[in-house]
């Protein structure tokens, strides 16, 4: 990397000053501690006055001194009388540490003059030689004075804290009258984030718009000498679990310059005009640190369209604080300087100001890997894991169609621990199936009972599935068969492997249809009746029919209309067709539906030995594979790649990987092929 290329220089925060309150309350608690110690050091044994005299008749007493302004007398024993055991344990269950010097006991009276008289006559019995006579004296005593107005002190001491919370400029956001601060963390050269671009996979197109972000941040004079400007702001939609966040921590490690991070709902509080606050706050903060980034996660919890659900007349604080970000953005106050990252899994909701060229001018889509993209995450992944060598991160790519980083992240996690339960050296691929199992049907049910009836018709059901897949022509490959229990309700299930493919024909729904059909019709020709276990199959079918009549206009009698909404606000409340188009629509629905279910019937007839032998196999072994399909029932009559044999093809010895994605660049450089022509080619 060149030296322009450097992470920046950044001035050292000035040292920071001593924390006052932090003194204050560690001298309170020495102070305090002190004058207990001094308290439990000067503590005394109360007694009589009748055993007063006793020890004064015996010359056990060496002083005696009256506090005239606190009524009590202080008595101190001589050295040989505290040899005698009898006062030794009597001090010592006083107080262990005990001062030999005294004083030792203590003489509560009700008047001195009084005292002073008895003690008088007390010592004419005494030889004249034995006399000690007395002493006065005042003395304060710390700790009555503490036990008096320690209460009234404590209130006053509590009530200066909060005040000077409430008032101070110690951390943002945390009193009263620091709410308006903004909550963002700062990320610069001092705690920098450890997250690069190697550690984000999978998200090619992507890292190439936030790398040249971060490459003009660092050498803007490379494109400002062609009159380019430094854009705005940048904007990550996708699902959840694809890599927003994720790629905003690569930025934050690979940018040279302060990176302000923080979520959309740290804006939003109880207290009207904070959002709005705190949005000044921030971006006050970020010009002070210019060049600089903001990255806020999850923007549409202050991004979504204004006006909607809102009671007339009623104060919207998050509306507020989205007209405060918007004037930031781009408003006359504003500086260059500052760029923009936000993500969003929601970019339907969000305000159409927000979304304008100036403020995010760039839209980022980050959409779930293709089999290319989940081999690079995989590989990602696997690094810190100690994997035998049969482990292949480009059939685990193709047994992880749909999946997302963060799916494909939990797979791995998950494998290394069933290989950790079952005592291995190594993660094998064995263990990383049974976590492609745990993550898409759920935790294996071992010492779930079913009953021989219930299990005999989930094998049929899931025999129908595995036939129906096996001898329809469009229908995707099937891996995996099983009737072990998983989940919460889920008693079997059959694993596919999907093409990568964007575009679907009628047939090609028309058959997906038929093999989800599969279990149901199985149950109705082996049974003669059907269960509840087909509820998520017919959830599947009834929304990719609806979707084939009122969505994709697939259907003759609808016609080419669609009824789909991309923003979902318009037809929340109203359809855009009337009642007897509705009627139509379910009408071609239940006949659609009805003429799948009627070839799936056909079909499962016909292989009805087929469908006996997976059953019967199903129950003995619970589980089968694909190779086990092929020597039971024979190979697929249908001559067609996967889309794994594609991606692995041999062709004069040398793998040519990038087949998946060849079929697409040639759909893109022949425009005038028809729609039709482009399915082929990416089948």
């Amino acid at each position: 990397m060149s030296d322009k290329n450097k992470s920046k220089k950044f001035v050292p925060k000035p040292p920071q000053k001593p924390n006052f309150q932090i003194w204050l309350i560690i001298t309170a608690v020495i102070v305090l501690i002190g004058v207990t110690w001094f308290n439990q050091n000067s503590a005394t044994v109360e007694i009589t006055m009748k055993r007063f005299e006793d020890m004064v008749l015996s010359s056990d007493v060496r002083k005696v001194t009256v506090i005239y302004n606190q009524n009590y007398v202080e008595v101190t024993l001589r050295e040989e009388a505290l040899e005698n055991q009898r006062y030794k344990d009597e001090l010592e269950a006083q107080n262990r540490f005990y001062n030999p010097t005294g004083p030792h006991y203590r003489i509560n009276i009700a008047s001195v003059d009084n005292f002073i008289e008895n003690y008088t006559r007390l010592e004419e019995q005494l030889p004249e030689e034995e006399r000690i006579g007395y002493s006065a004296k005042e003395q304060e005593s710390w700790g009555n004075w503490i036990s008096s107005f320690g209460f009234l002190i404590l209130i006053f001491f509590l009530f200066w804290m909060m005040m000077r919370r409430m008032s101070g400029p110690s951390g943002p956001g945390g009193q009263i009258f620091n709410v308006g601060k903004s909550k963002a963390q700062l990320f610069d050269a001092e705690n920098k984030v450890k997250i690069t671009f190697d550690n984000v996979a999978g998200l090619d197109e992507a890292k190439e718009e936030v790398e040249e972000i971060v490459e003009f941040l660092k050498n803007p004079g490379k494109f400002t000498k062609l009159g380019g400007k430094i854009p705005k702001g940048a904007l990550l939609i996708g699902p959840p679990g694809t890599g927003k966040t994720l790629l905003a921590k690569a930025v934050a490690g690979e940018a040279g310059v302060p990176f302000f991070t923080l979520s959309g709902s740290d804006f939003v509080e109880m207290f009207v005009g904070v959002g709005a606050a705190r949005v000044r706050d921030l971006f006050k903060q970020a010009k002070e640190k210019a060049p600089c980034i903001i990255f806020i996660d999850e923007i549409d919890a202050i991004g979504r369209s204004r006006g909607k659900g809102q009671m007339p007349g009623s104060n919207d604080e998050r509306e507020n604080t989205l007209n405060s970000l918007l004037v930031e953005m781009d408003g006359f106050g504003t500086d260059s300087g500052v760029i923009v990252l936000a993500a969003t899994n929601r970019p339907d909701v969000l305000d159409s100001a927000l979304l304008r060229a100036g403020r995010f001018d760039r839209q980022i889509s980050i959409d779930k890997p293709d089999i290319v993209g989940r081999e690079a995450i995989f590989k990602v992944h696997l690094e810190p894991i100690k994997t035998s060598d049969d482990v292949e991160p480009k059939k685990l790519a193709a047994q992880t169609p749909g999946f997302a980083g963060a799916e494909i992240a939990n797979v791995c996690n998950e494998a290394a621990l069933i290989a950790a339960r079952r005592n291995k050296n190594a993660v094998d691929m064995q263990d990383f199936q049974d976590a492609v199992d745990r993550v898409i049907g759920g935790l294996e049910k071992k010492n779930k009972i079913i009953s021989p009836e219930e299990k005999k018709i989930v094998a049929y059901h899931e025999a129908g599935h595995a036939v129906a897949g096996w001898f329809l022509e469009h229908a995707d490959p099937l891996v995996k068969v099983s009737i072990v229990p998983r989940g919460i309700a889920a008693l079997g299930y059959a694993q596919y492997l999907p093409k990568e493919q964007f575009l679907y024909q009628t047939e090609q729904l028309i058959d997906e249809m038929c093999m989800a059909l599969g279990g149901r019709a199985a149950e109705q020709i082996i049974f003669g009746k059907i269960s509840t276990g087909a509820l998520s199959d017919l959830e599947r079918i009834t929304k990719m029919a609806y979707s084939i009549v009122s969505i994709y206009g697939m259907n003759e009698k609808i016609g080419n209309v669609s009824f789909y909404d991309s923003k979902g606000s318009e037809y929340k409340f109203d359809k855009p067709y009337s009642e007897s188009t509705a009627q139509t629509i379910d009408e071609e629905v239940r006949k659609l539906i009805e003429f799948s279910y009627g070839k799936t019937i056909t079909l499962l007839n016909d292989r009805r030995n087929e469908l006996e032998i997976i059953a019967k196999e199903l129950l003995e072994k619970e589980i089968l594979f694909q190779s086990d399909l092929e020597s039971l029932i024979g190979k697929r009559p249908f001559d067609k790649e996967t889309t794994y044999e594609k991606f692995t093809k041999v062709v004069d010895g040398k793998k040519i990987e990038a087949e998946v994605k060849k079929d697409a660049d040639e759909a893109t450089e022949e425009p005038e092929e028809s729609k039709e022509d482009v399915v082929e080619n990416k089948d």
